[in-house]
């Protein structure tokens, strides 16, 4: 099974789950599993992440050639079957379906469409959703599978663990802030000790 990473995960995974500095596993897994011929996203998903000066424009410049498919003919083919789909749809709004078509989704849906792959999202369903058309919707409606980033590391068994021999960093009690005193109620006074 071929995964498509959307935009959003890769800048979920940098901001919140797993940033370069404490989970550089993560992005050796994608680069693997990659290589392994499971792990890929589209070039416009590339061109979105590469418009920041940070970690993850540098790690998506460096990436392997082929991790960021190109488009091709049955993409573009399959991108009108999926724009046709939002534009026949009464519940969206003109400016839903606009936003949707000038984005990066379609053609992520229709590269999944042709290669018989799976998007993998952190977008929720919303079938009632007028103002928003969302990615796991359309996916439903042309026929494409789609899951979160979590579905996808438990279906293929990604296991991020610590090496041997790393030991935690040494700390001083004294120097972290404190959020909660001794009681378990919110300490007013943040360097507040037991």
């Amino acid at each position: 099974m071929a995964y498509l990473l959307d935009a959003h995960v890769f800048m979920e995974a940098k901001n919140r789950h797993y940033g370069f500095d404490t989970v550089p596993g993560f992005w050796d897994w994608l680069n693997r599993e990659h290589a392994r011929g499971v792990v890929f996203s589209i070039q416009a998903v590339r061109k979105k992440l590469l418009k920041e000066d940070d970690e993850l424009a540098d790690w998506a410049e460096g990436c392997a050639d082929g991790f960021f498919l190109h488009p091709n003919r049955a993409t573009h083919e399959a991108v009108a079957t999926v724009k046709h789909w939002v534009d026949t749809q009464p519940r969206f709004t003109e400016e839903a379906s606009g936003r949707f078509r000038k984005g990066v989704d379609p053609l992520l849906v229709a590269q999944a469409l042709t290669s018989s792959s799976v998007v993998v999202t952190h977008e929720v369903s919303a079938p009632e959703s007028e103002k928003v058309v969302k990615l796991p919707d359309v996916c439903v409606a042309v026929g494409v599978d789609y899951m979160d980033p979590f579905q996808m590391l438990r279906a293929e068994g990604a296991v991020f663990d610590l090496a041997d021999g790393v030991e935690p960093a040494a700390t001083d009690r004294h120097s972290q802030t404190r959020l909660f005193n001794d009681t378990g109620a919110p300490s007013k006074d943040p360097t507040e000790g037991p």
